[in-house]
């Protein structure tokens, strides 16, 4: 019997590109979004669509028709910046509608979640490089605050309900149908600005370091966690980081941009260096990323330069 999956968020960059795997592998995919950041046009034309807020009553209604087996849960409030601005809306979204999630699960006799969380906004400055999944948790913002609170209901939901899960907890994830939305979206923001003949603003140095991950390596990562890993949180990343100077160096040279970078004042909240050791998404999953940076903002930077040749820049990225 093919597997049913539900998956919140599934119009937005990751979620899509993780339903258009799932879809190739055979899975019956069913999407919950509210398009509040997702875009229609991510949509797989073979999943069925539900234009549903995640903290609303429907979404029982969604559970109740579609019975999955399996659910992706990756709606979520993305920005760091957002949640320090407003932490109370951060928690709405990210606690509260995760939560309504996995009571649907519960009642609805789901086997299993896929959990998105982050890596890089969850273990605070690191006491050491890479970090593994045993580092001290210790976030410096709301956003990383609300995705850690869900990671300790799984546990329990799993002890006490039998609800399996598998979280996954990815560094920057970037590539094609990426907003330009905060620091995790800084690729997609420098492709849109370099391509508008535009200045790019770098916050702080750009000697900052982040674990950039491809997202089509990310949706992979998810299409195995379906069947294996059960009850392990596992990161998703490259095992490197790499600096904002140099994504910034490689999409200009990407994209043949002659400007220089307009540098600001750092950003609350957010952590200055961090990368991933992923030995464990080795080990459990057989996972490991397959497109390097280089190749990635290559990929990314042809992506949005098709998109702004047809028109579409202002749809596609926010």
């Amino acid at each position: 019997m093919t597997s049913r999956v539900l998956l919140t968020g599934g119009a937005g960059f990751i979620g899509s590109q993780i339903a258009d795997q799932l879809i190739e592998a055979g899975y019956d995919v069913a999407i919950v979004d509210n398009l509040s950041t997702g875009r229609r046009q991510n949509l797989n034309p073979k999943a069925r669509f539900y234009n549903v807020d995640l903290c609303s009553s429907q979404v029982e209604e969604v559970f109740d028709r579609e019975r999955p087996h399996l659910v992706s849960h990756h709606a979520a409030q993305i920005s760091v910046q957002a949640s320090m601005d407003n932490p109370q809306n951060d928690a709405a979204t990210n606690v509260l509608g995760s939560l309504h999630v996995l009571e649907l699960c519960r009642r609805y006799g789901v086997r299993k979640v896929i959990y998105g969380s982050t890596g890089g906004a969850l273990y605070g400055e690191p006491q050491y490089l890479p970090c593994d999944e045993g580092h001290p948790v210790r976030p410096v913002s709301a956003y990383g605050i609300s995705k850690y609170a869900v990671e300790l209901y799984l546990p329990v939901y799993k002890d006490t309900f039998d609800l399996d899960y598998t979280i996954l907890r990815y560094g920057n994830v970037y590539g094609p149908r990426q907003d330009p939305h905060g620091e995790a979206g800084v690729v997609a923001i420098f492709s849109q600005r370099m391509l508008g003949g535009d200045p790019c603003f770098i916050y702080g140095t750009g000697e900052q370091q982040r674990d950039f991950v491809y997202v089509e390596d990310v949706a992979a990562a998810n299409l195995i966690a379906m069947e294996t890993a059960s009850g392990k949180a596992i990161n998703i990343g490259t095992g490197m980081g790499a600096s904002v100077n140099q994504v910034f160096d490689g999409l200009a040279e990407a994209i043949g941009y002659q400007g220089a970078p307009v540098h600001r004042d750092s950003r609350p909240g957010e952590v200055h260096s961090i990368h991933l050791d992923n030995s464990l998404a080795r080990h459990e999953l057989g996972w490991q990323p397959t497109v390097t940076l280089p190749q990635g903002l290559e990929k990314t930077a042809a992506y949005f330069r098709q998109a702004a040749s047809g028109g579409q820049i202002s749809q596609v990225a926010g």
